[in-house]
């Protein structure tokens, strides 16, 4: 069975990757066939706020490394911008690679809008990004190999339907691929109410297979403020005893910190059980020169699984003191794991 609480080991504070001119989120990482670690996140500009840039101005990049832990190094920009008439054309967002059968698949949010290029006085409220938050949608790419060539498709693998939880948006996609090709992939929703949305709740969709035809498969979410709490950033794996699930708590009811990760745990990804104990995370990081750091943020997990065992959790760091709101700074850490 799966810890519930991962214990994070020290790690030099150059771990990961940094970048001083883009705000970085999203992380997962795999290994490529020659050794290599390759590292998917997503970047936008740091002459847009962070808050609400990524929603207009993200791409996904591919940054390597010798060791998990890093430091990457940038390689490429692997889902750039590709124009308004594509479903993900002005952005692309929350990467989650995923190798099955020989070949990668990575699966993302993607956004769009028809209007001019967002600046720095962008807003909320801001007509880029009203309608970009309205038009996120999940999407997959596929390559043979790390490095690409990416295949990208012209059109979303689950998008909304009306008088659903899901008729706003669907964004944040978690999937587990089966071994035998079958995908269980979680996503984050929100529904319209009125002209707007409501608040975020989490669903379950599967597919044959990676490329096929996603069907959510449950009418209501499978979190949601009513059910459980409000949590956000879904990882998804399995174990023997069925699936496993960490997030973040998005208020610190469930946890008693906000943003801190939670476990769950369920025999069909359908009926969510919270673990005893609850928090598998806490936003506490310690640092090899003796030092720890309560950082503003620890979002987007990402678990790399080796032989059934945990070892890594690769996560978006930013150095805000409520949340990512007064955040100057975000950059990655992969952090190896000490009970596993």
């Amino acid at each position: 069975m799966a810890e519930t609480t991962f214990q994070f080991a020290p790690i030099s504070p150059v771990n990961g990757y940094h970048d001083d001119n883009y705000w970085l989120w999203c992380p997962s990482i795999t290994q490529g066939p020659d050794g290599t670690w390759h590292l998917f996140v997503s970047r936008w500009p740091k002459t847009l706020p962070f808050h609400p840039g990524w929603l207009v101005a993200s791409e996904v990049i591919r940054a390597t490394s010798d060791r998990p832990e890093g430091p990457y190094e940038f390689a490429e920009v692997v889902l750039a911008k590709r124009g308004a008439q594509y479903w993900d054309g002005r952005s692309t967002h929350n990467p989650s690679i995923r190798c099955h059968d020989g070949k990668y698949y990575l699966y993302y949010m993607g956004s769009t809008h028809p209007l001019e290029e967002a600046d720095h006085t962008l807003t909320t409220q801001s007509a880029q990004c009203i309608v970009a938050r309205s038009m996120k949608r999940i999407g997959v790419a596929w390559a043979d190999r790390p490095e690409g060539p990416w295949t990208r498709m012209d059109q979303p693998i689950l998008t909304t339907q009306p008088n659903s939880f899901y008729s706003f948006l669907t964004s944040n996609p978690a999937p587990h691929i089966h071994s035998n090709g079958e995908v269980t992939l979680l996503f984050k929703a929100r529904e319209y109410e009125g002209n707007t949305h409501g608040s975020m709740s989490i669903g379950i969709a599967k597919a044959d297979s990676p490329l096929g035809t996603y069907q959510v498969v449950k009418d209501t979410p499978i979190f949601s403020t009513d059910l459980f709490g409000e949590i956000e950033d879904p990882f998804l794996w399995m174990e023997s005893d069925g699936f496993h699930m960490i997030a973040k708590d998005m208020s610190g009811e469930l946890s008693g910190q906000a943003g801190a990760g939670i476990h769950a745990q369920s025999p069909d990804a359908q009926s969510w059980t919270l673990s005893n104990p609850t928090t598998a995370y806490k936003r506490t990081i310690e640092y090899n020169d003796g030092t720890s750091r309560d950082v503003g943020s620890l979002e987007r997990p990402f678990l790399h699984i080796e032989n059934g065992q945990s070892k890594f959790l690769a996560a978006a760091v930013s150095n805000g003191t409520i949340n990512f709101t007064d955040a100057t700074k975000s950059w990655i850490h992969v952090i190896p794991l000490m009970n596993t």
